[in-house]
């Protein structure tokens, strides 16, 4: 098995990206009432800020920062994923699914990386948020109604007109 090395950085600001083990399909849409219970109820139990999300139909993206001290975002992942899985009926399940018990609903990793700067921070905040531009859902970035650019509009922070897309026209990739 694959081993990861992360940095053992304490209390950081990381950029995730989560993907539906079935891409194409809409589950995220479709269920996110039992998606933000979830982050809720992790939250609650695992304390983390949002700093940006965008739920998109089979993936979403996130920027969280943890609390000093604490670098395990791991967990936090998994029971936001075991906590909406409980609420959903089972994906097409694999040998391997069945062996671990997974409904088959998520991929079993995640995309992670850590924000380094004020410059890698608004890079992935504009990724984060212009991604339903990106994926042709919407033609402009506050038109999506799953993405935390709603509260950043409220707070004064973003303004409202913003395409979506990135002032280098590339969403930082």
């Amino acid at each position: 098995m694959a081993r990861y090395l992360r940095p053992r950085v304490t209390g950081p600001q990381v950029f995730f990206t989560l993907a539906l083990e079935q891409r194409g399909e809409d589950r995220l849409l479709r269920h996110i009432a039992d998606l933000r219970e979830a982050v809720r109820m992790t939250q609650n139990s695992r304390p983390f800020r949002i700093d940006a999300m965008v739920v998109l139909p089979d993936h979403l993206h996130a920027i969280w920062t943890l609390p000093p001290q604490d670098r395990d975002f791991s967990t936090r992942w998994a029971s936001i994923k075991a906590l909406f899985s409980m609420r959903q009926e089972a994906g097409a399940q694999r040998a391997s699914h069945l062996k671990r018990r997974e409904k088959a609903i998520w991929q079993r990793r995640f995309w992670e990386h850590h924000i380094r700067d004020a410059g890698d921070l608004a890079k992935h905040l504009h990724y984060c948020w212009g991604n339903p531009v990106k994926h042709g859902l919407v033609e402009k970035a506050v038109d999506w109604p799953f993405s935390s650019i709603h509260r950043e509009i409220k707070l004064g922070k973003v303004d409202p007109s913003w395409s979506g897309i990135a002032p280098s026209g590339d969403y930082g990739e």
